[in-house]
């Protein structure tokens, strides 16, 4: 549903809404009863989640899609709503730079004894054809770092696109599986390693999409992650497209002899976990595996939408559940929970949920005076004036306090956390936060009465002040706007902020 805004001035617009949230957590942390949670645990940003517990706190991090790591650390699992996110890496080699996904951290025994090995994807700047996968090592066994670059993990002899890295240790050997292309399906591999970075040996293909139920969308298998107990081995994986509502999880059982041989892996004919419409739960996917505090518990941790028309971006949210085991030894997910669900935290853990109904994110879309029926959409990262936007969330943004100056704001995209509306070389794009001072002063806006009209609103430029988002030749570009300036100028400076809730 979408409805009409009218102009206010936008500091206590923010003030408000911060007011709201504070009583609200308020009200809701004095309601919470110990040792109970509600999912999710981020409102938004909460893709490919991968959670540990060590040491007496839980450790997560999720996708950032940003040249950084952020990790987050509490010593109760709801307390994760509300914990500080901390820079962990930031990347600066262009080759390497961008697009980090599928985030994954072990302690394994290195050189200098255990460390822990955070692999990730990541590729070049625009373009998601140059995906590879690499690796971090800290300094010690302090989750949170200091991490440094330790190289990229491939197989020379097959040095493609590759996504979703993980490790697994059996009987006394790491491998490491991931996803890639073969024959036009994306697949799953498997590899033999010599240290926690190196792959000793050529890939073996290990599972290929070949049900309907892993074709839905696209034909994909990918995210595989190793569970064990007792004596058995599984790779749970994702299957289908990520981008549609029955992305899944699919399982393949270790049956014996050589791990690199798919004769010795056998996939279940059915998913073991999918979408329950019946709990408002939509592609449930890309899974890691922790334990309660006590030992006691197993415990899936996994991101999902919402609803039927959540994407393949930052709108997937966290969500956690225990799970038990069949007779026969393999795990039973169950179904995926209800977010209005109240279920027990893990065994073990005593904390009180801060945040057990999280707020929704105020979404905007701008609609332009000029060309009526047109609105802000970020396409391909550069910001256009687009009619019938699909998907509808690349025309919602957050209006968030300026990065530069808390009194403006930064223009924030719904599905892209941590992207910015920012002028470059006088275009508007779609572009992550670099943490720079440039970046921030670049990304700021001033919003002011709509200078076309004053029911609208118009976004100046905090760095060159007196130029304006409107369109130059087709494009969207800061537009001088002078006292001498067109009607149709001034229109196309100018847009109607509505509130949107779709």
């Amino acid at each position: 549903m979408i409805t009409r805004l009218q102009l206010q001035p936008l500091t206590a617009i923010l003030i408000v809404l911060l007011l709201l949230v504070s009583g609200a957590a308020q009200q809701q942390s004095d309601e919470a009863q110990p040792g109970t949670l509600r999912n999710p645990l981020n409102p938004y940003g909460g893709a490919d989640p991968w959670l540990t517990y060590y040491e007496g706190s839980y450790y997560l991090v999720t996708t950032t899609w940003r040249s950084e790591w952020l990790m987050r650390s509490s010593p109760t699992l709801a307390g994760l709503k509300t914990a500080e996110p901390v820079q962990i890496y930031f990347e600066t080699e262009p080759s390497r730079c961008c697009n980090f996904w599928a985030p994954e951290f072990y302690l394994l025994d290195g050189p200098n004894g255990p460390r822990w090995y955070l692999y990730y994807t990541a590729g070049t700047p625009g373009t998601y054809d140059n995906q590879r996968t690499h690796v971090l090592e800290s300094e010690g066994t302090d989750p949170m770092g200091r991490y440094t670059y330790k190289g990229r993990v491939f197989d020379p002899s097959h040095d493609v696109w590759m996504i979703d890295g993980s490790v697994m240790a059996l009987d006394g050997s790491l491998y490491f599986l991931f996803s890639a292309f073969e024959g036009g399906l994306q697949s799953m591999f498997i590899a033999p390693m010599s240290d926690p970075w190196t792959i000793s040996g050529e890939r073996a293909l290990l599972s290929q999409p070949l049900y309907p139920w892993e074709r839905s969308g696209g034909f994909v298998n990918e995210g595989p992650v190793a569970l064990h107990h007792d004596d058995s081995t599984f790779v749970i994986y994702s299957a289908s497209a990520c981008s549609g509502p029955d992305y899944k999880l699919g399982m393949l059982t270790y049956t014996g002899g050589d791990p690199l041989s798919a004769d010795s892996w056998l996939k279940h004919p059915e998913p073991v976990f999918e979408r329950s419409d019946e709990n408002g739960v939509f592609a449930p996917g890309h899974n890691g595996f922790f334990r309660s505090p006590d030992g006691t518990e197993d415990w899936i941790v996994y991101h999902a939408n919402d609803s039927l028309s959540g994407g393949c971006d930052g709108r997937r949210t966290t969500r956690v559940q225990a799970f038990g085991w069949n007779e026969d030894g393999t795990p039973n997910f169950g179904l995926p929970v209800s977010t209005d669900e109240v279920i027990a935290a893990p065994s073990g853990d005593l904390g009180i949920d801060p945040l057990p109904e999280l707020l929704e994110p105020v979404l905007f879309r701008f609609q332009s005076l000029g060309r009526q029926g047109a609105y802000l959409r970020h396409a391909n990262f550069q910001l256009r004036l687009d009619f019938g936007v699909n998907p509808l969330a690349d025309s919602q943004f957050m209006l968030v306090p300026g990065l530069a100056d808390p009194e403006a704001v930064s223009v924030e995209s719904a599905n892209f956390p941590g992207f910015y509306l920012r002028h470059r070389d006088n275009v508007v794009w779609l572009i992550a936060d670099d943490g720079g001072d440039t970046f921030e002063e670049d990304a700021t806006w001033w919003i002011r009465p709509g200078l076309a009209d004053e029911g609208g609103i118009s976004f100046e430029a905090y760095s060159q002040p007196e130029r304006y988002i409107g369109r130059m030749f087709g494009v969207l570009a800061l537009v001088p706007v002078p006292d001498t300036a067109s009607d149709q100028v001034l229109a196309d400076s100018t847009f109607l902020q509505e509130q949107s809730s779709e």
